[in-house]
């Protein structure tokens, strides 16, 4: 089925109502309750009518995929704030990669990292998460890589449970993450899949601004 969401916005309503079943663990983070993290910049839009639907607040899991040099759409790995690395070993000797042209790609892609820890938190401070049921939402599962990085990042605080949510990912994309993740949430998975935007009538790239707005917005509904 192609097209299946209009844009991020409606696929995160659908996400939401295949999540209501969380609702009733939402409240102020901490002490159990329920936290919603994005990662940003796509899975922004999606996770914002999420936490709205659960009535939870809203953080990013700032992630950077790591793109094959010449190829830069296919990922060989991700990063995330705090050190956390995955690489996907099969895909960087298949593609012929290089230590050196690996290294690169990371550096260049911390740099970029850390300048969206710093524009989309400012002086914001992280959502706490110990004890929370902490769901993860992005606008898709394509490798899996980001996702799992992100995840990887997450457990070292400490949440008591961690559930993967998005609109769609591959047949048993859930498989992947059993040691990560106490349930895989997607609305879709189709058993033939080219890419995550064949199911979005309209997957225009998310923008730095946009990903402001919906924190800020989100930030504003949770204060008291």
């Amino acid at each position: 089925m192609f097209n299946r969401f209009a844009d991020r916005a409606d696929a995160g309503r659908q996400l939401a109502d295949a999540l209501r079943d969380y609702a009733g663990s939402a409240g102020s983070a901490g002490n159990g309750s329920l936290v919603v993290l994005a990662l940003p910049r796509g899975g922004v839009p999606v996770a914002y009518p999420v936490a709205r639907a659960l009535r939870a607040p809203l953080d990013v899991l700032v992630v950077r995929k790591l793109g094959v040099p010449f190829d830069p759409e296919l990922a060989m790995g991700a990063i995330a704030s705090g050190g956390a690395i995955h690489l996907q070993r099969g895909v960087i000797e298949s593609m012929g990669v290089t230590d050196a042209q690996l290294a690169a790609v990371i550096a260049r892609e911390t740099i970029e990292l850390n300048r969206r820890d710093a524009l989309y938190r400012g002086t914001w401070p992280a959502v706490p998460v110990d004890a929370c049921t902490a769901i993860v939402v992005d606008d898709g599962i394509a490798t899996g890589a980001s996702m799992r990085v992100a995840l990887q990042t997450l457990r070292a605080r400490r949440p008591a449970r961690v559930i993967a949510a998005v609109p769609v990912a591959p047949a048993g994309a859930a498989r992947r993450f059993d040691d990560l993740v106490d349930a895989f949430v997607a609305v879709e998975h189709p058993p033939t899949f080219f890419g995550i935007s064949q199911f979005y009538a309209d997957f225009t790239q998310t923008t730095d601004e946009e990903v402001r707005v919906l924190l800020d917005a989100a930030r504003a509904e949770a204060a008291p």
